[in-house]
């Protein structure tokens, strides 16, 4: 089911939507429901309590590793060989 949104914006800020969503040939509509997923898609919902705990168990661990370029070096010599 959808809801209806409601939001009240200045004169101006409003003419600037309009503005942007005859730009990309769509509604202002469609162009904030569109602009609202893909800031919704770049911002975490996870915990942020989960997240430090999965660091710190990560950081107990201590795998072997290497200088940066010498390990650059040896993914591009794997790729090539």
């Amino acid at each position: 089911m959808s809801k209806r949104l409601q939001v009240l914006l200045p004169d101006e800020e409003m003419e600037d939507l309009k503005r942007l969503a005859r730009m990309e040939n769509q509604s202002v509509g469609e162009w904030v429901r569109r602009t609202l997923r893909e800031v919704r898609a770049q911002k975490s919902t996870a915990d942020p309590a989960v997240k430090l705990r999965a660091i710190r168990r990560a950081a107990e661990y201590s795998f072997p590793t290497a200088d940066i370029e010498q390990m650059l070096g040896e993914i591009e010599r794997g790729y090539l060989g």
